[in-house]
């Protein structure tokens, strides 16, 4: 499912996760992908969804986080801190720690270039997955290796055999890429809470593995 190459010079490097730090690497054909090492990183996940289309459907804040669309133009337009060559703002430099009961945050920057690309997100608990793409990364494709590196990481990094996602009917493009990936659809709540209140009409997809295990 995942193709694991070498990875950029300085970069996680596929297969060499730290599942007792919460951290994982994956990678696919255009994408790597792996647990935040900077609040860079993390500062880039949200500012890749911090856009008004991306928080019809999501409604995760994280424009309130990021209001200014020029930080957020600014954040994306930096390289995974160490390289690119640039030295980080202090606070920007700062690691990222997971918390042993935060869902599994995994920031993907493009392979070719290693500009920021958008960021996974897995609750292992309900076996939930949401992802996003930057604005400069949708419409190519890219959606459907998001969600099929998040199915590996449910499968083969988290040891979940079922992992679902849910849409609104009306975001075709999260449901054809979930569909591009292997997501089946599946029964469920026919509405659903959205971070900043909304309840939001659903439809649900999952994916399945027989084989489910956990990284070593």
């Amino acid at each position: 499912m995942i193709r694991r190459r070498r990875s950029a010079p300085g970069l996680p490097v596929p297969g060499r996760c730290e599942p007792t730090a919460g951290r994982h690497v994956l990678a696919t054909e255009r994408l790597l992908l792996f647990t935040p090492r900077t609040r860079l990183d993390v500062a880039a996940a949200l500012a890749a969804c911090a856009d008004a289309e991306a928080q019809r459907w999501l409604g995760t804040q994280a424009d309130h986080v990021l209001p200014d669309p020029g930080v957020r133009g600014v954040l994306l337009a930096w390289r995974p801190a160490g390289d690119d060559g640039r030295r980080l703002p202090r606070k920007l430099a700062q690691p990222y720690v997971p918390g042993p009961d935060d869902p599994l945050l995994l920031v993907c920057v493009r392979r070719a270039g290693l500009g920021y690309a958008g960021a996974l997100e897995l609750e292992q608990r309900t076996g939930e997955m949401g992802g996003w793409l930057a604005p400069a990364c949708r419409g190519q494709g890219l959606g459907a290796e998001l969600f099929r590196a998040g199915a590996a990481l449910a499968h083969t990094h988290a040891g979940l055999s079922t992992v679902r996602a849910g849409a609104e009917p009306g975001n075709t493009a999260s449901r054809r890429a979930l569909a591009g990936a292997g997501f089946l659809p599946d029964e469920g709540p026919p509405r659903r809470s959205l971070p900043d209140g909304r309840v939001v009409e659903a439809v649900w997809h999952r994916h399945d593995s027989a084989t489910a295990s956990r990284c070593r």
